[in-house]
């Protein structure tokens, strides 16, 4: 194989490992990030759906208050939630607002999902397209599907 052959195989090697494979993971890992935000919201919207089924006013839980260190608290009155928005900020609802705001951020989150998984799927094509150019490069005979 001459030599102009060999540095093109090496660049379209190279573009794979430094620069499609670490896309790649990346995009997996930014989904994945998004669909624990959706348990979340998930989790939340059925303990408010539970609250409200069960008719509950009061409470008595365990807090994580840090390093797995856990606190009894007596809550007098469930009416009312607070919801971590982001940032920091957390925002007084009640269990109606809040299911409307859990539905709206779900909404968003499922469209994040798919950007995420389109995003996905299309490095994966390039990647495989740039092996197509590779295997035409060094002449190697496509294989088979069975």
């Amino acid at each position: 194989m001459n030599t102009i052959k060999q540095e093109k195989v090496r660049r379209f090697e190279e573009f794979i490992d430094r620069r499609l494979k670490p896309d790649l993971v990346h995009a997996i890992a930014e989904r994945d990030k998004v669909f624990e935000q959706q348990k979340i919201f998930s989790d939340l919207r059925s303990n408010i759906e539970n609250l409200e089924k069960n008719n509950v006013t009061n409470l008595k839980t365990l807090v994580n208050i840090g390093s797995e260190v856990y606190l009894q608290a007596d809550v007098p009155d469930t009416t009312r939630i607070f919801v971590d928005v982001g940032l920091g900020f957390h925002v007084e609802f009640t269990w109606s607002e809040a299911l409307n705001y859990i539905s709206a951020r779900e909404e968003k989150l499922a469209r994040q999902i798919e950007e995420y998984t389109r995003l996905i799927a299309s490095i994966k094509a390039q990647i495989k397209m740039v092996c197509e150019g590779i295997r035409e490069l060094l002449q190697i005979p496509p294989e088979r599907a069975y």
